[in-house]
């Protein structure tokens, strides 16, 4: 008797594709000796060497950076390993086998749009490289300023900032100091920039809400350009984590501790300052900048904005420093600011638990392993259990909607 038993073939996705987490492969840093001023070399440079103890890594002048991998045969990992990393750990074994060398997508744009075309991927969003992990270890004014400045210049040179309208490289833009933060913030918009990466947190002791800082975000405002805090070294933690007798700046693998990653990274750190500008009413004053978290997941989004609405209620009769807020926080939240979901998150139910799919992005993270070996696996990651209207928007019209305005 022949069965009857038939296979129900697996849901996907041939949709158009917006990826809000990608990022270039610096393949050294000969760069910053071109765009770093000579006088800033001895302390700031950033170099992958061989320290004093003969080890070789990425360098800020002559401090290693110890939450950075480097291999001096120029070797990077395989995209899209997660699984297998997380396995490797679990199991005690080296997540350095395997390790490939660059291909010509992960370093340039025409090979990055070649890749884009074989995916069938409209646009992406381009992060910072290596580079990010340098970020904690610049001082908080003028000169970090000029050492984002020159990274900056790299990717006008190398990669543009809206290659064929389709490669948006996020230019680096800080609140360290007042002159030449709106001096960057200006020469961005000249050169054509439609999103930028800032440091997580405050500056100068002040919010990054505060009226001081209006002149940088009168400038992005004007020009409908994007705002992202990509997972990175949150400076402002590191007072936390030394009173409880800690230390920041440690390799992510081998020396941040499991509290460390708890508390002092990703998601509570972004929240955090997300909160603050919802809170400071900055939305009010700048309406068109819309601002995204990318790579801090998005688990955290259901109670997040949960309790944004409770505090509003708590806070109502205390200080509001820029004015009470019109509206929910909740509301000014998905009006304004989105999330970029990690590909192991529960999307289905953070979609039902906020009510909308709208402020929801995908993110690859190719090249690096942590993400998808490519965009539309992101799909059968996290997708599958979603109506198409809600998945169309989560890979794609969002993202889009987020770079275009």
């Amino acid at each position: 008797m022949e069965s009857t038993l038939t296979t129900t073939p697996a849901k996907t996705y041939d949709g158009p594709i917006f990826d809000a987490d990608s990022h270039v492969i610096e393949t050294d840093f000969e760069f910053m000796k071109r765009y770093l001023p000579a006088e800033l070399h001895a302390e700031w440079l950033v170099a992958r060497k061989h320290g004093p103890d003969g080890r070789y890594g990425l360098f800020v002048g002559d401090r290693r950076v110890n939450n950075s991998e480097a291999r001096e045969e120029g070797l990077v990992p395989p995209p899209g390993k997660l699984k297998e990393w997380l396995r490797a750990i679990k199991e005690g074994k080296s997540i350095l086998d395997g390790w490939i060398k660059p291909t010509e997508d992960m370093i340039g744009p025409r090979g990055r749009l070649a890749k884009l075309d074989s995916w069938g991927v409209e646009g992406c969003i381009l992060f910072v490289g290596g580079f990010v992990s340098s970020l904690g270890y610049y001082p908080q004014d003028r000169i970090g300023n000029a050492v984002l400045h020159a990274y900056n210049r790299y990717l006008l040179d190398e990669w543009g900032f809206a290659t064929d309208n389709r490669i948006f490289a996020a230019g680096l833009l800080s609140l360290w100091d007042l002159e030449t933060s709106v001096a960057e913030a200006r020469w961005l918009v000249e050169n054509g920039c439609r999103v930028v990466c800032m440091p997580m947190g405050p500056a100068d002791g002040k919010s990054p809400a505060d009226p001081y800082f209006d002149p940088v975000w009168d400038i992005l405002n004007e020009a409908g350009v994007a705002v992202t805090y990509h997972v990175s070294e949150a400076n402002f933690m590191h007072p936390l984590i030394r009173a409880f007798g800690e230390t920041p700046l440690q390799s992510r693998r081998t020396g941040q501790t499991a509290w460390q990653w708890m508390f002092c990274y990703s998601e509570l750190p972004v929240q955090m300052v997300l909160a603050n500008m919802v809170f400071g009413n900055f939305f009010a004053r700048f309406p068109n900048i819309r601002i995204g978290s990318v790579e801090n997941g998005a688990a955290w989004l259901p109670a997040f904005l949960d309790k944004m609405d409770k505090m509003r209620g708590m806070a109502k009769n205390g200080y509001w420093p820029n004015g009470q807020l019109a509206e929910r926080p909740s509301r000014i939240f998905k009006r304004h600011c989105y999330v970029v979901a990690y590909p192991e998150d529960d999307v289905k139910g953070i979609v039902e638990a906020i009510g909308t799919a709208d402020c929801l992005m995908m993110g690859s993270d190719y090249p690096h392993p942590e993400g998808v070996a490519d965009p539309r696996s992101f799909y059968d990651e996290c997708l599958t259990e979603l109506p198409d209207d809600q998945v169309r928007a989560i890979m794609y019209e969002n993202c889009r909607r987020f770079i275009l305005g």
